[in-house]
C-alpha cells in the first residue's frame, strides 16, 4: 500500500487512514487509487468484520487535489472526455466499497470533510465527527456538480431541500450543526477523537456481522423500494441472519444470562 493511504488489519477490524497531511489529505491519483484498492481489500478480506476510515492531520480529506486537477486541466482537451474520468475510475468504486460492503464503516472525521472527502463520510455507516472537523460540499464553488454519491447519500441523510441548499450555496457545516442534522452520530473533542472513532470500530469488529451486513443491505433497499417489496427483503434477510451462528450464540448467551462472543459467521 502507498505512504499516502495506510492500512492496517487488527483483531477483524481493518483501519485505512487518508496518510497526506501536508495536503490536508487532498485526493491526487496515487491516492485515490491506494485508497480504492485498500477499501476492495477491506471489502473481500473475510477476516474483517468492520472497517475506521480516518485521516491524519488537520483534514477527514479536502476532496480533489485541485493542484493536479489544473496539471491535468491544462494538459488535457476538455472534449477528449479524460478530464473527469477520476469519478468512473477513482471516486464511483470508492463509495461504492464503502457503501456496500458487508460489513460496516466508521468514518472517524477527525477535521475539513469537502468535497469528495465530504462524500466518503456520508457514504460510510456511522460517522464519528471531532469537534472542530466541518463539512462542505464544495462542488458549486469550483464550477462542478455532485460526485462521490453525495447526490444520492446527502438527501438521505438532511432531507432534499437541505441538500440542495448546501449543493447550491457551499459553505462549512460545523461538528454541531451535523450532529443537529443528522450528518453525524457522534461529535467528541478533537483530542478524543482517534479513540472515540477507534471504540466504535472496535465493537462493530466483534459484532454478529451477518447481521449487520443485512442491516446495511436493508437500509439501502429500503431507501428505494415501496413498502411490500421492502417487507419481502426483511424476510429475505432476516432468514440469512436467523441461519447465522452468531444468532444461535446470542440465543443461548441470553438464555444463560452471559454476554454473547460472536464469530462474524
Amino acid at each position: 500500500m502507498a505512504d499516502c493511504v495506510l492500512y492496517e488489519v487488527a483483531d477483524g477490524l481493518a483501519t485505512v487512514t487518508l496518510n497526506r497531511p501536508q495536503a490536508m489529505n487532498a485526493l491526487d491519483i496515487a491516492t485515490k487509487e491506494a485508497l480504492r484498492d485498500a477499501l476492495r481489500e477491506a471489502a473481500s478480506d473475510t477476516g474483517v468484520r468492520a472497517v475506521l476510515l480516518t485521516g491524519t492531520g488537520r483534514a477527514f480529506s479536502v476532496g480533489q487535489d485541485l493542484k493536479e486537477h489544473v496539471a491535468i486541466l491544462q494538459a488535457d482537451a476538455p472534449s477528449e472526455g479524460r478530464l473527469m474520468n477520476t469519478v468512473e475510475l477513482h471516486y464511483n468504486p470508492i463509495v461504492e466499497a464503502i457503501a456496500t460492503m458487508p460489513k460496516p464503516v466508521v468514518a472517524g472525521v477527525n477535521g475539513v470533510a469537502a468535497g469528495a472527502g465530504a462524500g466518503f463520510a456520508f457514504a460510510a455507516d456511522y460517522r464519528v465527527v471531532a469537534e472542530d472537523a466541518s463539512f462542505n460540499t464544495s462542488f458549486a464553488g469550483v464550477a462542478l456538480t455532485a460526485d462521490s454519491a453525495v447526490s444520492w447519500t446527502l438527501p438521505r441523510l438532511i432531507g432534499p431541500a437541505r441538500a440542495a441548499d448546501l449543493l447550491l450555496f457551499p459553505r462549512s457545516i460545523g461538528a454541531a450543526q451535523a450532529l443537529e442534522w443528522g450528518i453525524a452520530q457522534q461529535v467528541v473533542p478533537t483530542a478524543e477523537l482517534p479513540q472515540a472513532a477507534l471504540a466504535v470500530a472496535r465493537r462493530l469488529a466483534e459484532g454478529p456481522t451477518t447481521a449487520y451486513a443485512a442491516i446495511k443491505e436493508s437500509l439501502a433497499y429500503g431507501a428505494g423500494h415501496p413498502l411490500r417489496e421492502t417487507l419481502a427483503k426483511e424476510g429475505e434477510l432476516q432468514e440469512r441472519a436467523g441461519l447465522s451462528r452468531d444468532h444461535r450464540i446470542a440465543v443461548e448467551a441470553f438464555l444463560k444470562k452471559e454476554k454473547p462472543k460472536f464469530t462474524g459467521s
